[in-house]
């Protein structure tokens, strides 16, 4: 190997390095970050936040520039400190039985809830309040107090995160929780799938590559996180 192929490897290494550095530096900052799946499995960006950042415009923003569905991902270990079930196994109900996806084994969701202090749920300052009091929680989770300050059903998701994360899956749940852990931030993440206004899918990387450098965000391949932090 030439003097040559040695600098263009290491450049080339730097590189792919580069938007994980970044995006870990915007998470402990609480800032959004936008992360690409893969082309083969949902093929789809996700806005992601540090659930405990989350103010109403960001609310807003998932709402009006993603238009996905706002969800709140937690560690396994939060999930299971606070008796969270896949929702799946938790109905009785025909519909529940063959949950086949085309794109994975199984789905992450797990239960919907709205702080109790909140009013209908629904509004930008309600899923606001929703979301960051789940980031505390994650922090120390306590089933008794959880349950004391939410209720089910309601207006925010939640996903469970596998338990190796990336080792066992390579959704927008793990990614985010392997971001946050890389981060030092808090074991919860909202995750909303961007979508296109125009064909109603999902919004192609190239598009949400180029929102995100009109907004300063940091945009990440799936690829490169998981080859940083699996």
């Amino acid at each position: 190997m030439t003097r040559a192929d040695t600098d263009t490897d290491a450049a080339s290494a730097v590189t792919e390095s580069e938007p994980v550095e970044a995006a870990i530096e915007a998470f402990e900052l609480g800032e959004p970050v936008l992360v690409h799946d893969a082309a083969d499995r949902e093929g789809e960006t996700d806005l992601v936040y540090p659930a405990a950042a989350v103010d109403p415009a960001a609310v807003s923003r998932m709402r009006n520039d993603a238009g996905g569905l706002v969800c709140t991902a937690v560690s396994h270990d939060v999930a299971e400190l606070l008796d969270l079930p896949f929702l799946q196994e938790s109905i009785d109900h025909p519909l529940a039985a063959d949950h086949e996806l085309a794109y994975d084994e199984r789905s992450s969701f797990s239960l919907t809830v709205n702080h109790r202090e909140t009013f209908t749920g629904i509004t930008d300052e309600d899923r606001a309040l929703t979301i960051r009091e789940l980031g505390r929680h994650a922090t120390d989770p306590d089933p008794d107090a959880f349950a004391e300050s939410f209720r089910a059903p309601g207006h925010v998701h939640l996903l469970r995160a596998a338990p190796d994360l990336l080792a066992d899956r390579e959704g927008h749940t793990e990614l985010g929780i392997a971001l946050a852990e890389a981060a030092g931030t808090e074991p919860a993440v909202v995750v909303c799938e961007m979508l296109d206004d125009e064909t109603g899918g999902a919004r192609s990387p190239v598009d949400a590559r180029r929102y995100a450098e009109r907004h300063d965000l940091v945009y990440v391949e799936g690829a490169d996180l998981l080859a940083a932090l699996r």
